[in-house]
């Protein structure tokens, strides 16, 4: 991306961990759970559940749900390449994870695309997700490096109509 725009971004963070860990941290159940999700269900082409430390699979389909939110996000695992690549549906768009070994390190790079360019897109999608992917790559830093987590879980903010805007840690 050459130019800024409401169709797309890209979130890049270095975390001082392993590829293949951060890898089982995108790609599995049990890895997504622990710093991003409260709950996360992934089946395969047969409609069969993966297993908790499984690693999904493109054609796969998934449900994730937060802690904070009551919603559900349904959507679609497009390519997962079991090392250090993967693409999903999400929010009417398409988010791509790459982890590239950099140093002692791994630049994690998240790029969401495909997103419509209506105003309540522009808002709910670029804005929101944009903001989300911020706190939640910051959280998976804190995770893999330190064992440590941000995001609230003491409060519930299900009840606060604009938390999802306002909240930094929600």
């Amino acid at each position: 991306m050459s130019t800024l725009a409401f169709d797309q971004f890209t979130k890049k963070i270095f975390i001082k961990a392993p590829v293949e860990r951060l890898y089982t941290y995108w790609a599995t159940a049990a890895g997504i759970t622990t710093w991003f999700l409260r709950k996360a269900t992934y089946k395969d082409g047969n409609g069969v559940v993966r297993k908790p430390k499984a690693l999904v699979q493109a054609g796969d389909t998934y449900t994730w749900e937060w802690h904070n939110w009551e919603g559900q996000e349904h959507g679609k695992v497009l390519q997962a390449n079991d090392k250090d690549f993967m693409e999903i549906s999400f929010s009417n768009s398409k988010v791509a994870i790459t982890l590239k070994k950099v140093g002692q390190a791994t630049l994690l790079t998240l790029i969401q695309y495909g997103i419509p360019t209506d105003d309540e897109s522009k808002l709910n999608i670029h804005y929101g997700c944009s903001n989300g992917w911020t706190f939640w790559l910051a959280n998976l830093k804190a995770y893999a490096e330190h064992g440590i987590l941000l995001n609230e879980e003491e409060f519930d903010l299900t009840n606060i109509p604009l938390a999802g805007f306002e909240f930094v840690n929600i």
